[in-house]
């Protein structure tokens, strides 16, 4: 009976996802099914609010820091990209990451959908939040906040650029469930071709992100 309900309940997030991308494709508007209608400027600042399983946590971006990287998480954002996540990478004295869309249509969509480097203006000091890459000019979705100061990523291919900061909410970092080590990271295409069902099943441990909405702006 439970598995069931389960099974109805991500089917019906996927189908409800699937309505809002198509009425927005209908309207003209942006759709997380098209990366490129996302494309607005983001604000000189602006904050961030992501509510987790172990509570929530503020970032503020300062887009002079890294402009093309503050459009893209504001666009994502923007348009709830980040709902209903895992925090899928969570290495202690390093980093969390996440940033791979649990409806995988949407996932797919996004893998291609890369923006051009930013130089680095900020240091990926302690806190600073920050997008992975896999190389020069490959920047998606997938995001990362430093735990520890990181000053050696400030240097790597792909330019590793800071676009803002976590401001409250940092003990969640400390509480977030860090025992499968890189394994999930590891299994990114699983990730990416199974969604969330495959994720709960395989990594019934791991801390999600319920939702991310932005605040004030500047």
């Amino acid at each position: 009976m439970k598995r069931a309900a389960r099974t109805r309940a991500v089917l019906g997030a996927g189908l409800a996802a699937a309505i809002i991308a198509g009425v927005a494709i209908a309207s003209g508007g942006p759709s997380l099914l098209h990366p490129a209608s996302l494309h607005a400027k983001a604000p000189a600042t602006f904050s961030a609010r992501f509510k987790t399983t172990k509570g929530t946590f503020v970032v503020k971006v300062t887009r002079a820091w890294a402009p093309r990287g503050a459009d893209r998480f504001y666009n994502l954002v923007r348009n709830h990209f980040y709902d209903n996540q895992p925090l899928f990478r969570v290495v202690r004295n390093f980093v969390v990451q996440w940033g791979i869309n649990m409806n995988p249509q949407i996932a797919k969509a996004w893998q291609n959908a890369t923006i051009k480097d930013d130089r680095v203006r900020h240091s990926n000091t302690k806190w600073t939040i920050t997008f992975a890459n896999a190389g020069n000019n490959s920047r998606t979705t997938q995001l990362f906040v430093n735990t520890v100061s990181n000053p050696q990523l400030d240097h790597y291919p792909g330019h590793f650029a800071p676009f803002g900061v976590v401001t409250s909410g940092f003990s969640v970092f400390k509480r977030l469930y860090a025992g499968y080590g890189e394994g999930p990271s590891n299994n990114q295409s699983l990730l990416v071709a199974k969604g969330e069902h495959w994720v709960r099943k395989n990594y019934p441990k791991l801390d999600w992100i319920k939702t991310a909405r932005l605040g004030h702006s500047s």
